[in-house]
């Protein structure tokens, strides 16, 4: 019984941990492209609007992945279908 609960909750721990790092980073991905969009490819001269378009991108990226995960049902254990 504790092993099973142990497992449910390293599951767990994972699906969110999964959401959570997932968001972030695609928010972080995207404010980065758009630093660079305006600091390297543009010199500056289109600063901060890159950046802007780039959060906002990253955003929308974080939200569509974090909708995905949450549309994806969750797989049942093994153990369960044998106890009944």
């Amino acid at each position: 019984m504790a092993k099973k609960l142990s497992t449910e909750m390293v599951e767990l721990l994972g699906n969110y941990g999964h959401i959570g790092f997932t968001f972030v980073a695609a928010i972080f991905i995207g404010l980065g492209g758009g630093i660079y969009l305006d600091e390297h490819f543009f010199d500056g001269k289109t600063s901060p609007w890159f950046t802007f378009i780039g959060l906002a991108f990253g955003i929308g990226a974080g939200f569509k992945s974090l909708f995905d995960i949450l549309r994806t049902p969750a797989a049942k254990p093994k153990d369960e279908d044998a106890e009944g």
